[in-house]
């Protein structure tokens, strides 16, 4: 298991060329997978007039249920995004900013995430 296109860490570990592309490609289908009915559900309850003003939406968020689906929705959506987004990052950056770009991406998605799910706690807290 040596080759030129090995390198000295997958061999010793003998992980090969494809380390932990594996699990990525796991993980991003998985979430892709999740969003599916979360976005459906959200799809629904925006045409059933959720979202028609802040008054409707504090009421509708503030149902337990909604609120915990929304916490899921904004989860899987800014994991999948990273998962994407740092894909993008090894493929297309060929420099040594590409430990920065990834790390960015990690961080943005992170912030993105974490204020989407305050944003939700603090709307349904107030409805």
């Amino acid at each position: 298991m040596s080759g030129p296109h090995l390198t000295a860490y997958s061999v010793a570990h003998g992980r090969g060329a494809a380390g932990h592309a594996a699990h990525h490609w796991w993980a991003q289908r998985v979430s892709a997978i999740a969003l599916v009915p979360l976005v459906l559900w959200l799809l629904v309850a925006l045409a059933g007039g959720a979202a028609a003003d802040y008054a409707a939406l504090t009421v509708w968020l503030g149902a337990p249920l909604n609120a915990a689906l929304m916490i899921l929705l904004v989860i899987a959506a800014f994991h999948h995004a990273a998962l994407g987004l740092k894909t993008i990052a090894e493929d297309y950056v060929h420099s040594r900013a590409r430990f920065a770009v990834i790390a960015f991406v990690q961080l943005a998605c992170a912030a993105g995430g974490g204020a989407g799910i305050v944003a939700t706690m603090v709307i349904a807290i107030a409805g």
